[in-house]
C-alpha cells in the first residue's frame, strides 16, 4: 500500500528520506509475517493434520494467515487512530489526521474481513468439516454463537465494521479519541477465546492475555503508524516519536510481564522449554528482547538526533523497519502458539465441586472469624492496576516536590490506603467468599462502592495530575489535555449532576441485584470484572460530586448536597431493609445449584447481606455528612475573607450602597 499525502511547505522529506515510500513498512511487516507464520507453524505443528476430522489443508493454513492479517490490521487501526488523536501535531496547512483516519478506516475494513475469516475457518477447524462441505453453512449459522472462540471473533468483527464509518467521518480530535478507545475495546474480547483462556486458573489467564493483546496491539500499531505517517511529519517527527517512545516503554513492560505470567500457566516448569511449545516461546521471547534493545537504542541515540531539524532520519527509518520485521516474527509466532498444544493441557478437574463448575474457582473452606485474616487469592489484574495507580501518584508527588511545590502528605496516605483496601476487598476474604456467599459479596460491594471512594476522592488525583503533568504547546492531546477534556466535557457535566450521580449509585444497585446481571456476574469472569468496574466508578462519582476538590463542573451549594445525600442514603437503607425481609432468593439458579456443605440456608445468608447493606451504609453516610459540613464551613469562611478583602480595597462600598438603599426606602416612606 502506498500512501499519498499532502504536507506543509518545508515539511516534505528530501534526499535519502524521500526515497522511503510510506508503503515500505507495510511490505516489511507483511514479508516478516509471511515468513514467520509458516516457520512457526512448522516448529509448533500448528498446521499439522489432526488424527480425527481433518478440515483440510486450506483451513489449517488459512486460519494461520487469516489470524496474522487480523492481528496486523487490528494493530494498524489502533495505531493510526492513536497517532491522529494523541501524538501527531496538525497545522492549518497539513492534513495528517485526515490521512491517518482514512488509512485507519481501510485497516478496520481489512480487520473486519480477516476477523470474519478467522471465525469461519476456526469453526471449520473446531468441528472438522471443510468450508466447502455443503453441511458447513448450516453448522456455522446454527452453532457459531454458542462457541466462545467463534462468538468473541464475531463480536470483534462487529466492532471493526463499526470503526470503518467512524474513522471515515472523524474530523475532530474527540471523535478520533473515541474511535481509538473503541478499537482497543475490540481487541479485549479476544482474550476469552485465546489459547490460555481455558487454563486451570481461568481468571488469571484471561486477564494476562487481555493485557498482552492490548499492549502488543498498541505497541505494534503505534510503530507501524509512525512509520507510515513519517513522510508527512517533517520537523514534527522528533516530537511524535518521543511521545510514542513513552507509550512503547509502558507497552514493553506490560507485554513482558503478562507474557511471563501467561507462559508460566501453560509451561508448568522450565523443563518444558524443550518442547515445541517451549521453543516457540523462546523465539517470541528473543523477539521481545530484540525489540527492547531497539527501543533503548531509539531513546538513547536516535531521539536526540531527531530533535535536530537538520538531521537525517535515515537511521530512524532503518531501525523502525527492523523493529517491524521482528514484530512480524513475534506476531507469526504468537499465532502459532495459539494453535499449538501446550505442555500443560486443559484437563478436566477430577470430581469438581458445584462451586468450581459454577465459578471456575475451588470451593473455599467453611468461613470462620479467622478467614478474615488467613484467606487470600491474588487478583493479579487489580493488583497491577493498584500498583500502577499508587506508583503514578507517588511519582507525581515527587515531581512536585523536586520543583519546590508542596502536596499534603495526608492525601498521599489516603490514596495508598484506598488502594490497599480495594486490593483486600478483591483478593482477601470478601473477594474469595464473595463468589459463593451473598453476605460476603455484599461486604465486597460496600467496601468498593462506599469505603474505597471515601479514601480516594479526598486524595484529589486529578488536581495532582494537572499540576504535575506538562502541558503541550502544539495543540495535541497529551494526558493533561485529555484529563481537562474529560472533566469539562458535556457528558461529565451531566454525570456530575448530584441527582444523576445519586441515581446511578442507587438505582444501578437495585437493578443489578434484582435482574439477571447479578447471576451473570457470579457465573462469568467478564461479568465479574465489569461489576467491579461499575461498583468503583459509580461510588467514586457519587462521593466526588459531594466532597471532591478536583476541577470539574460547578458544584452545588452544600445544603442541596446534604439533601441529595440524605435522600440517597434513605433509599439505600430501604434497599437493605427490603432485602433483609425478602422471602424470594435472588439469583436462585446459582445459589440453589451451589450446594455448599457448610451453607444450608442461602435465604438466611441473603438476609445477612441486606443487613450488611443497611448497616455498612451508616458509617460512610456520617463521614460524608461531616465532610460536606466541613466543606460548607470552609466555603463560608473563604467567602467572608473575600468580602473583607473587597471591603478593604473599595472602602466597604457594598455596605455603603446597602445603607444608601435603606435610606432611600426610608425617605420614600416618610414622603407617603
Amino acid at each position: 500500500m502506498t500512501t499519498t499525502v499532502r504536507t506543509a511547505p518545508g515539511s516534505r522529506p528530501t534526499g535519502r528520506d524521500a526515497a522511503t515510500p510510506a508503503g515500505v513498512p507495510w511490505v516489511a511487516l507483511g514479508v516478516a509475517a509471511a515468513v514467520a507464520a509458516p516457520l512457526a507453524a512448522i516448529i509448533g505443528e500448528a498446521a499439522a493434520a489432526p488424527v480425527i476430522a481433518d478440515p483440510g489443508v486450506v483451513v489449517r493454513w488459512g486460519i494461520i494467515y487469516a489470524r496474522v492479517v487480523h492481528d496486523l490490521a487490528a494493530a494498524a487501526t489502533i495505531g493510526l487512530l492513536g497517532l491522529a488523536a494523541y501524538l501527531m501535531p496538525e497545522t492549518t496547512r497539513t492534513h495528517r489526521r485526515a490521512t491517518a483516519t482514512r488509512l485507519a478506516a481501510i485497516a478496520a475494513g481489512v480487520w473486519a474481513l480477516a476477523s470474519l475469516a478467522v471465525a469461519v475457518l476456526g469453526m471449520a477447524d473446531f468441528i472438522g468439516i471443510p468450508v466447502s462441505d455443503p453441511a458447513f453453512g448450516q453448522q456455522f449459522t446454527t452453532f457459531a454463537w454458542q462457541f466462545v472462540a467463534t462468538r468473541v471473533q464475531l463480536i470483534t468483527t462487529g466492532v471493526a465494521l463499526l470503526l470503518v464509518p467512524f474513522a471515515l467521518l472523524a474530523r475532530s480530535r474527540a471523535t478520533m479519541a473515541w474511535a481509538s478507545v473503541v478499537a482497543v475495546a475490540g481487541v479485549v474480547p479476544l482474550a476469552l477465546g485465546g489459547h490460555s483462556a481455558a487454563a486451570s486458573d481461568h481468571a488469571t489467564a484471561v486477564n494476562s492475555l487481555a493485557v498482552h493483546l492490548v499492549a502488543a496491539a498498541v505497541w505494534v500499531g503505534g510503530l507501524l503508524a509512525l512509520a507510515v505517517m513519517r513522510p508527512t511529519l517533517g520537523k514534527d517527527l522528533a516530537a511524535t516519536a518521543e511521545r510514542f517512545s513513552v507509550i512503547a516503554l509502558w507497552c514493553f513492560g506490560a507485554v513482558a510481564l503478562s507474557g511471563i505470567q501467561a507462559a508460566w500457566l501453560r509451561l508448568g516448569s522450565l523443563d518444558n522449554l524443550a518442547t515445541r511449545y517451549g521453543v516457540l516461546l523462546l523465539v517470541k521471547s528473543l523477539a521481545l528482547v530484540l525489540l527492547g534493545y531497539a527501543g533503548w537504542q531509539h531513546r538513547r541515540a536516535l531521539l536526540p538526533r531527531l530533535r535536530d531539524a537538520g538531521s537525517s532520519t535515515a537511521a530512524f527509518v532503518r531501525l523502525v523497519l527492523a523493529e517491524l520485521v521482528v514484530m512480524g516474527v513475534a506476531i507469526g509466532t504468537g499465532v502459532s502458539l495459539s494453535r499449538s498444544a501446550p505442555p500443560v493441557p486443559d484437563e478436566a478437574v477430577p470430581d469438581p465441586t458445584p462451586a468450581f463448575l459454577l465459578t471456575g474457582y475451588p470451593e473455599p473452606p467453611r468461613f470462620t472469624s479467622e478467614s478474615w485474616f488467613t484467606t487470600w487469592q491474588t487478583d493479579w489484574l487489580w493488583l497491577a492496576i493498584a500498583c500502577v495507580a499508587v506508583g503514578l501518584y507517588v511519582g507525581a508527588v515527587v515531581r512536585l516536590r523536586r520543583r519546590g511545590d508542596t502536596w499534603p502528605v495526608r492525601r498521599t496516605v489516603l490514596w495508598v490506603l484506598g488502594w490497599v483496601v480495594f486490593v483486600y476487598a478483591v483478593s482477601g476474604a470478601p473477594g474469595v467468599y464473595g463468589r459463593v456467599l451473598f453476605s460476603m459479596h455484599m461486604v465486597m460491594h460496600m467496601a468498593i462502592a462506599m469505603l474505597v471512594p471515601l479514601l480516594l476522592v479526598p486524595a484529589a488525583p486529578i488536581l495532582l495530575a494537572l499540576r504535575a503533568l506538562t502541558p503541550r504547546r502544539d495543540k495535541t492531546w497529551g494526558p493533561r489535555e485529555v484529563l481537562l477534556q474529560v472533566v469539562h466535557s458535556r457528558v461529565m457535566a451531566v454525570l456530575a449532576n448530584p441527582v444523576v450521580a445519586a441515581a446511578l449509585f442507587f438505582f444501578s444497585l437495585a437493578i443489578f441485584y434484582y435482574s439477571p446481571l447479578f447471576e451473570l456476574a457470579l457465573r462469568t469472569h467478564t461479568g465479574h470484572e465489569l461489576m467491579m468496574v461499575h461498583f468503583l466508578l459509580t461510588g467514586y462519582l457519587f462521593v466526588w460530586v459531594l466532597v471532591g476538590i478536583d476541577p470539574g463542573p460547578k458544584r452545588w451549594p452544600p445544603l442541596m448536597l446534604l439533601v441529595v445525600l440524605f435522600a440517597t442514603m434513605s433509599f439505600h437503607a430501604f434497599f437493605g431493609v427490603v432485602m433483609t425481609g425478602s422471602t424470594t432468593l435472588l439469583a436462585p439458579g446459582f445459589f440453589d445449584a451451589l450446594k455448599l456443605p457448610w451453607m444450608t440456608d442461602p435465604l438466611g445468608d441473603q438476609h445477612r447481606a441486606g443487613a450488611i447493606a443497611w448497616g455498612i451504609g451508616e458509617a460512610p453516610t456520617v463521614a460524608l455528612t461531616l465532610m460536606v459540613a466541613i466543606s460548607w464551613v470552609r466555603s463560608d469562611r473563604a467567602e467572608t475573607r473575600r468580602k473583607d478583602r473587597q471591603a478593604e480595597r473599595d472602602g466597604d462600598a457594598e455596605l455603603a450602597a446597602y445603607n444608601a438603599h435603606l435610606q432611600e426606602l426610608r425617605n420614600k416612606g416618610s414622603q407617603r
